[in-house]
């Protein structure tokens, strides 16, 4: 049964080719009239403007780090050069993945416009089969590039275990740089032109939703994707690695594994990674509704579906790899298959259970949107007030539920549990980030929609398109912190375990300046990020005024805006801004290992990930409420608990205008950059431990 390890691959294989047949399928649909690729390709061509510079930039970047991988292990043959080289290889893969996302993504919002006019189920297909390339692609290179090394390692120049294991953390130490550096510089161009888009076009200026009069509508277009499309893929592909590596690691404590009786421990992760791709493939096969039909309805029988049939494939997965007597832990707690399979159970459970919380806090005509629109009708300050107090209110049910889900695994399977329950929470990852991705394709729809003047009635599919997307997008930052904290508490465990670390005494000085250390820099890691935002968008927004005063007819709709500046600054704006925030992430328990030791740095990384996780869910879910506040302004208008109607353009909406625009860095940039930030902190610092031990 250990020949199942060959699934990984081959699983890996077909995710790439279900992803090619979705994206030949996109490409073959009717792209519409003339106006509509016209800006549908300038689009493209700005998203792909900008991974060309952001990439430019990270191959200098991996170049350096992996140099500096292969001079701090020269000498040591069990690694030397070759944990550089898998770096690469991760940094590489989540690379790869974001540019076909992207591709694809890009191509199937003008064909998802097209197919509104045709119908909601059409539409939905197309825009689905985009996000369904971003997913496939993501966990099928993750998946196929550590099988491939792993196997490469141990048949072909026929390693020991431990070795290939300990080498094969560098490919998830790749794919976290990536992330981090792609959320960063995606979310700063993203709200920069989001940012300016509202408050000249909306508020200032009176103009509607992606008027095409407004300079920096293409921008905000291209935000969409550079952030939602391939930042988000790159975050989960490094949160999806980072579960697999992270039990990988632990499992070589196990006693079957030592004595070399068995290695079902040690590939099972990778495994079950395979049997979370076929699970996802089954799934986006239900995602499908009739005209009239609600999306979200089918999106959720997609995805939740393939989280219960993994559900149950994993103990088959467990059965079938598990030493058949159990096998104890380096504590000397028996663990049977059946208690790795309650343990990645729990991980489902508590993803979905969080995901669902999240939709709660963030959803229209749910009370805590409510109370935001509510609180509008005074003014701005209150709008804030009311959104600062729901963010922070959000994180106590998704905390306690990641709380139980950890005590959970860890009693049923010890450490080795929590990393596989992070790996059952990210297993069907491939559906969970097809549905994410679907949304900014659906937003792009609309706004091609309104630029290129089509029927009103495709505007109002490609919005209820929209707003599901809305909804699963705040479903999907959820999950990604969720699973964020359960890989991140996995990756900790196996540093202390490489490093030799039996325990952190906080009573120690060092260890509590650690902590404190710790706690400390998501604070800062967002004051960069946010900042970053500001400073970009003070730039877009006196261009977009810059624009309307000196281009004589453009806001009258006789005159053209120049939208290639706008781009160009979101583009120049993000590049430059999201260098420092990532070397903080990387240089941190660099120094605070070597000049401290490795157990204040075990504090460091406890710190970081109790104030991240936190932060996280504070600021994403406050974005998003704030978000869906303004929204319920739109269309009808919102009526009040004193029953007075405030429509679109009111005082009361203009407020909930101005508290989105302080949420949306909030959700897009700072608050999905903090669970990359813990991550990838807690991967170097695995990279590290054998040179610390």
């Amino acid at each position: 049964m250990q020949n199942l390890i060959y699934a990984a691959p081959v699983a890996g294989v077909l995710a790439l080719v279900f992803a090619w047949m979705k994206a030949s399928w996109v490409s073959q649909q009717d792209a519409g009239d003339s106006t509509m690729v016209e800006i549908a390709g300038r689009i493209q061509e700005g998203a792909l403007a900008f991974l060309r510079a952001e990439y430019r930039v990270l191959a200098i970047f991996v170049l350096i780090v992996g140099s500096v991988l292969g001079v701090a292990y020269y000498g040591d043959p069990a690694r030397g050069w070759q944990i550089a080289g898998a770096f690469v290889i991760g940094a590489a893969s989540s690379a790869a993945a974001g540019w076909a996302g992207m591709k694809v993504a890009t191509n199937a919002n003008v064909r998802t416009t097209a197919a509104a006019r045709l119908g909601l189920s059409p539409a939905l297909a197309v825009a689905f089969s985009g996000g369904t390339v971003m997913g496939m692609t993501v966990v099928g290179l993750a998946t196929l590039g550590l099988s491939a090394l792993y196997l490469i390692f141990m048949n072909v120049l026929d390693w020991e275990l431990a070795r290939t294991v300990n080498v094969i953390t560098g490919f998830s130490m790749g794919a976290s740089s990536i992330a981090l550096f792609a959320r960063v510089g995606g979310g700063i161009y993203t709200k920069a032109a989001d940012v300016g888009a509202d408050l000249v076009g909306k508020v200032e200026s009176g103009l509607p939703e992606d008027d095409p009069r407004n300079p920096a509508v293409i921008a905000d277009n291209v935000g969409d994707n550079v952030g939602d499309v391939a930042g988000m893929g790159a975050d989960l592909f490094e949160s999806f690695v980072g579960a697999i590596i992270g039990a990988m690691v632990l499992g070589l404590g196990f006693d079957a594994v030592a004595d070399g009786s068995s290695v079902g421990p040690i590939v099972m992760p990778l495994v079950i990674a395979a049997g979370g791709i076929f699970c996802s493939m089954v799934g986006t096969l239900f995602v499908r509704t009739e005209e009239g039909g609600n999306p979200q309805h089918a999106l959720d029988t997609g995805a939740f579906g393939a989280a219960g049939v993994m559900a149950l494939a994993t103990f088959g997965i467990s059965y079938l790899l598990w030493p058949a007597t159990g096998t104890t832990t380096p504590q000397g707690e028996l663990v049977t298959w059946i208690n790795v399979g309650w343990a990645t159970v729990a991980g489902l459970a508590a993803g979905v259970a969080v995901g669902l919380i999240t939709s709660y806090y963030t959803s229209m005509e749910k009370a805590p949107v409510d109370s935001i629109a509510e609180q509008s009708k005074t003014g701005t300050a209150t709008n804030i007030i009311a959104g600062l107090g729901v963010g922070m209110q959000s994180t106590a049910m998704p905390v306690i539920v990641i709380a139980f889900g950890v005590v959970i695994a860890a009693e049923v399977a010890g450490l080795y549990g929590v990393a596989i329950a992070a790996l059952g929470m990210l297993s069907t990852t491939g559906i969970q980030l097809a549905v994410d991705a679907y949304g900014p394709i659906a937003d792009n729809a609309g706004g091609i929609a309104e630029m290129s003047h089509q029927d009103p009635q495709v505007r109002q599919r490609t919005d209820k398109l929209d707003a599901v997307g809305n909804t699963t997008a705040a479903i999907g930052k959820g999950f990604a912190i969720g699973s964020a904290a359960m890989t991140a508490l996995a990756l900790f465990a196996a540093f202390a375990q490489t490093a030799g670390i039996t325990g952190i005494d906080i009573t120690k000085p060092l260890v509590m300046a650690g902590l404190f250390l710790g706690g400390m820099l998501p604070f800062l890691f967002s004051s960069m990020a946010m900042k970053a935002v500001g400073v970009a968008a003070m730039d877009m927004i006196s261009e977009v005024r810059r624009q309307f005063r000196e281009i004589p007819g453009l806001l009258e709709g006789n005159a053209k805006p120049d939208t290639a500046r706008c781009v160009k600054i979101s583009t120049e704006a993000s590049i430059k801004r999201m260098v420092a925030p990532g070397a903080l992430a990387i240089l941190t328990p660099v120094l605070v290992g070597f000049l401290m030791g490795a157990e204040p740095l075990g504090g460091l990384l406890a710190g970081v990930t109790v104030s991240g996780v936190l932060m996280a869910l504070f600021m994403a879910n406050a974005g998003g409420a704030w978000d869906n506040a303004k929204k319920s302004f739109e269309g009808g208008g919102y009526k009040m608990s004193d029953g007075t109607l405030h429509p679109k353009g009111s005082e009361a909406h203009n407020a909930a205008v101005v508290g989105d625009t302080v949420g949306d860095p909030f959700k897009d940039t700072a608050g999905p950059s903090l669970n990359i930030l813990v991550k990838l902190m807690s991967i170097v610092a695995l990279v590290l431990a054998p040179l610390l031990a």
